[in-house]
């Protein structure tokens, strides 16, 4: 199955010049999102890891189902002011605007390995800032996983010294 069929471009979205790339109609496919989620379960697991750490929103979509077939505890990055307890927080600059994320203090042990899952990899810069979360707080980063990296952003060089999965590969 071609995943890619799934994954169309949205031109003009969200501004004019963007070529955005939907991931819901896989979502809405039952038989290839379980296949996406199948192949990313088999990619990860040339890196072993301890933890998944998932961003918000869409990376949620994906980490869940591989932290419970792999029996992983799920840590969520959410947007700043969403998380209940002490959190550590980073910042960064999205493709529209400057962006706060944050993860529970106490979410992450010493020495942990922490796999980062998103929907896409575009200009890096979110990932990054979640390794900088991991590390943070003493852990050290796994991979970084996605569904697919948008190679004219080139996300993968603000990532260099980190395994990249990109199921789907740069789009």
């Amino acid at each position: 199955m071609d995943l890619t069929e799934y994954v169309p471009v949205v031109p003009d979205f969200p501004e004019p010049g963007v070529g955005f790339r939907d991931i819901t109609p896989l979502l809405a496919a039952p038989e290839a999102f379980r296949a996406s989620v199948d192949r990313l379960l088999e990619a990860c697991a040339a890196h072993p890891y301890d933890a998944i750490a998932a961003f918000d929103a869409r990376g949620f979509l994906w980490a869940a189902p591989l932290a419970d077939r792999t029996g992983s505890p799920l840590i969520p990055i959410r947007k700043a002011g969403k998380l209940p307890r002490e959190a550590a927080v980073e910042s960064y600059r999205g493709e529209y605007a400057e962006v706060r994320v944050e993860m529970h203090a106490d979410s992450i042990g010493d020495g942990d390995r922490v796999l980062l899952v998103d929907d896409v990899i575009a200009t890096g810069e979110s990932m990054a800032a979640g390794i900088r979360l991991v590390e943070g707080l003493g852990g050290t980063v796994a991979a970084c996983a996605a569904l697919l990296e948008i190679a004219s952003l080139s996300g993968r060089d603000r990532l260099d010294g980190y395994p990249i999965i990109s199921l789907l590969g740069k789009l």
